[in-house]
């Protein structure tokens, strides 16, 4: 099976959010996608299934199933096309767990494009006592506004000269639900150095907020560059600013920049780049042989194979009626 290793919203090697992507021969079951997702350890593994002229996509942590991936739809649609299976300004749909998601190609380039995601909506609450103190001892100040979001994602408000870029991991302290997600947030500063952790701009446009996210109960101690986390607190930042298009940071120890647009259908659309850091082939081991283990290299290392049973293949066509 062919696999690829895509570093979503970034152009260069060694940045952005890096995502696995394989491309199934036939359904797999959940156990083996599970024990391929973590033997890659990439924050996201994406798994492609052709279905009826079109593509079925599930992602895995090293720990689990999630129900949305931003950079790792971005990796599949730039991995689609990489394979030729699309071309320059073509889209194409993801049946998925949250519904039918579209995607497509730059017109004029390979390696970037659009995809277009759920938002959720942040839903106004008190920010634990926990988290405030959290925050203040790690000085980055009370919460401005703090939501909880269908998402299950937390999101945290801070004062704009909080130091969001150089903090420390925090995935060590959260606990009960912070540990799904908490996205911590704050607006560009007006006066914003330019730098490489923080740059004044992405794709020639104004940084307009800057975005860390944790999610330790997925097993993602700091995501680098989160998709869906753009796409939840983008409808937020449009209304502050007043215009359908702002551009968020991620300033992670692997940073990456995310532009927004809001669409009518009430979907976010982020328009991002990838690098390509390997492609390689993932080789499968008889069903006979052992199952307690997968792995992937470049020496070819072999991957446990999990037959293909009815219940494998019901669980992805599920994704198919559910579209």
């Amino acid at each position: 099976m062919q696999a690829v290793l895509i570093e979503a919203f970034s152009d260069r090697s060694c940045a952005g959010n890096g995502a696995a992507v394989v491309l199934l021969d036939q359904p797999r079951t959940e156990a083996w996608l599970q024990a391929v997702a973590g033997s890659l350890r990439q924050s996201e593994t994406a798994f492609l299934l052709p279905h009826d002229g079109g593509w079925l996509l599930r992602w895995f942590t090293p720990s689990c199933e999630v129900p949305l991936c931003g950079h790792a739809t971005l990796a599949a649609l730039l991995a689609l096309a990489h394979w030729r299976h699309l071309a320059a300004g073509q889209a194409v749909r993801f049946l998925t767990r949250s519904g039918p998601l579209q995607a497509r190609l730059d017109p004029d380039s390979t390696q970037r494009g659009s995809i277009d995601l759920p938002s959720g909506g942040l839903l106004p609450a008190e920010a634990p006592a926990d988290l405030r103190a959290l925050l203040q001892r790690r000085r980055l100040g009370d919460p401005l506004r703090f939501w909880t979001s269908a998402l299950g994602y937390a999101v945290v408000l801070l004062e704009p000269q909080a130091p969001l870029a150089g903090l420390s991991s925090i995935a060590a302290e959260l606990q009960g639900d912070l540990a799904r997600g908490l996205v911590l947030m704050k607006a560009q500063p007006a006066a914003a150095a330019v730098s490489e952790s923080v740059p004044a701009s992405v794709a020639d446009l104004p940084v307009d907020y800057q975005l860390r996210f944790f999610a330790p109960g997925l097993g993602i101690a700091e995501d680098p560059v989160t998709g869906s986390a753009h796409a939840l607190v983008a409808p937020w930042w449009q209304d502050q600013l007043g215009r359908s298009r702002v551009v968020g940071w991620q300033c992670s120890d692997r940073p990456g920049g995310v532009v927004c647009e809001a669409l009518s259908s009430g979907k976010i659309r982020l328009f991002g780049s990838g690098h390509l850091l390997w492609d390689g082939t993932l080789h499968t081991q008889s069903p006979a042989e052992s199952a307690s283990s997968a792995s992937l290299s470049a020496s070819g290392d072999d991957a446990t194979e999990a037959p293909s049973d009815p219940d494998s293949a019901c669980a992805w066509l599920e994704l198919a009626a559910a579209a």
